[in-house]
């Protein structure tokens, strides 16, 4: 498993995690991030492209 962590007081909600793995993070109504905290090894690509995107490093996986 892959276990994902989002420091939520660095996180800016730009969204940019959503387009590199949109069934882990997502946007919700009120613009605030979503995610799940963990997730099968098949995706670790996409999330780890998702942590590098984020404009202010707030994603880990490990």
């Amino acid at each position: 498993m892959v276990t994902i962590t989002v420091d939520m007081d660095k996180c800016q909600h730009y969204g940019q995690c959503c387009f590199e793995a949109d069934d882990v993070f997502a946007l919700n109504d009120d613009g605030q991030l979503e995610y799940v905290k963990e997730a099968d090894e098949s995706r670790r690509a996409d999330i780890e492209s998702a942590a590098d995107v984020c404009p202010m490093q707030a994603i880990t996986v490990e």
